[in-house]
């Protein structure tokens, strides 16, 4: 059977390279400070999903993501390696958003796709890391959810078979669809990009990026690649201003600390096991190791 995926991704501050400017007075991310990358546990959801696609002839995997116009760069990201097509929310009124109004956002944009039969995305992401977008969505969206994905193993009948990777096991689950389904860091890794997309696709634009180009590279990228990869607001997913952004959000942050670990004091060991030994006692008599 074909099926309609749909995979949540989101463009986040590579938290390897974290600095003093890392984060705003108010509490949110500076962005600007940081280099931008694909959440790389939704990239192994991704890979899910095209094997979902590959395995069901006539199935299409449409990537949403909410963020600033710029995150449209996940999206050809993904159709290079093998979705679709893509959706970027993006909207200043939706800046500033905890869990709670980022899982109600996007609630609304995967309204607006109506017939889809599953989402995917990330268990978390690496700017957050609460876990908590994916199954608030499936709250309220009101259909069952499958939580530490590691494989889909199959597809069929109206129901998904999913394998759970757990702190200590694994666990294989039966749900119907719609449904959503995180999946974990230890799912295998997303596949490369395909160069013949590459090359099909590398025109897709967004239509923030459009109003960038000259006009003959605008033309071309709407010859080329016409309305592959979109950008709704808030008024379109009909979201209640109330519900999204900072007033949507009672998560706030009331404080930030840089906390920096500078040694206090060093020790030169020779070596020979009689002062290892003493460290060693040492560093359990003060509860630093054991």
């Amino acid at each position: 059977m074909s099926l309609n995926i749909i995979v949540l991704a989101k463009q986040v501050p590579d938290t390897r390279n974290v600095g003093k400017d890392a984060m705003k007075e108010d509490g949110t991310i500076n962005r600007a400070a940081l280099p931008a990358i694909f959440n790389p546990e939704d990239l192994n959801a991704l890979e899910q999903a095209l094997r979902l696609k590959d395995a069901n002839p006539g199935s299409t995997v449409t990537m949403l993501t909410m963020g600033l116009p710029r995150a449209s760069e996940i999206i050809r990201e993904a159709i290079y390696r093998g979705a679709d097509r893509g959706v970027v929310l993006t909207d200043r009124a939706l800046g500033g958003a905890d869990t709670l109004a980022t899982s109600y956002s996007l609630a609304q944009a995967v309204k607006k796709m109506e017939g889809y039969d599953i989402i995917l995305g990330g268990r978390q992401a690496i700017d957050g890391d609460t876990a908590q977008v994916g199954p608030q969505i499936a709250e309220k969206l009101g259909i069952p959810q499958v939580t530490y994905a590691e494989e889909i193993l199959d597809c069929k009948d109206g129901h998904v078979i999913v394998k759970r990777r757990l702190e200590h096991g694994v666990e294989t689950v039966k749900a119907p669809l719609p449904c959503v389904v995180t999946v974990t860091g230890s799912a295998d890794e997303c596949r490369p990009r395909n160069a013949q997309r590459v090359c099909k696709f590398k025109y897709a634009a967004s239509p923030t990026e459009k109003t960038a180009l000259s006009e003959e590279a605008a033309k071309r990228a709407d010859s080329r690649c016409p309305e592959i990869i979109q950008e709704w607001n808030a008024a379109f997913v009909e979201a209640d201003p109330q519900q999204i952004g900072f007033p949507g959000s009672p998560t706030k942050v009331k404080a930030i600390e840089n906390v920096v670990f500078t040694a206090k004091e060093s020790r030169r060991l020779e070596n020979n096991d009689e002062q290892i030994e003493e460290l060693i006692k040492e560093l359990i008599a003060n509860h630093t190791i054991g």
